[in-house]
């Protein structure tokens, strides 16, 4: 399966949009045995809310960050901060860099970050964000090869 999504992973990595390669992550969804119904469904659907990638990225990101500021990273801090993160994630567009922009608020709130702060963050953020995009997109292949087999599961129990 890993290996039919590698033409969805090379379009993440050079497009940085999840939205963007949506018709390549269907189109590979599809060889790895997903039916149409539920690949049309999932994919577009976890293009836009599922951002593993890119939440994993903000965090490292901007663990590495107060460590360089000399700030402490205290596990109660990020405990509530990767929690808020997920529920920003959704809302994040799918764009290239959209998931550091709707984690600005959070960063500051949160975590105290500055001006200063919140822009290495966006420069490494977006250095990046081709790899946590590729994350991305593997990710929502396969989501939908898991709500497939469940989907299939169900049918037969009817």
């Amino acid at each position: 399966m890993l290996r039919n999504m590698l033409p969805a992973y090379a379009t993440a990595l050079g497009t940085q949009s999840s939205a963007a390669t949506i018709p390549v992550t269907l189109a590979q969804s599809l060889k790895n045995g997903v039916r149409e119904n539920i690949a049309v469904f999932v994919v577009p659907l976890c293009a836009t809310i599922h951002l593993a990638g890119s939440t994993m990225k903000i965090v490292a990101c901007s663990m590495a960050i107060m460590y360089m500021a000399g700030e402490p990273v205290l596990l109660s801090q990020y405990t509530g901060f990767i929690m808020m993160l997920g529920i920003a994630m959704v809302a994040a567009p799918g764009v290239p860099g959209g998931a550091i922009m709707a984690a600005l608020g959070l960063l500051q709130s949160m975590l105290g970050f500055n001006e200063t702060l919140q822009a290495l963050m966006i420069a490494l953020y977006i250095a990046m964000d081709s790899f946590g995009t590729a994350c991305n997109v593997t990710g929502d292949g396969a989501i939908a090869v898991v709500v497939d087999k469940i989907a299939g599961k169900k049918e037969e129990g009817v």
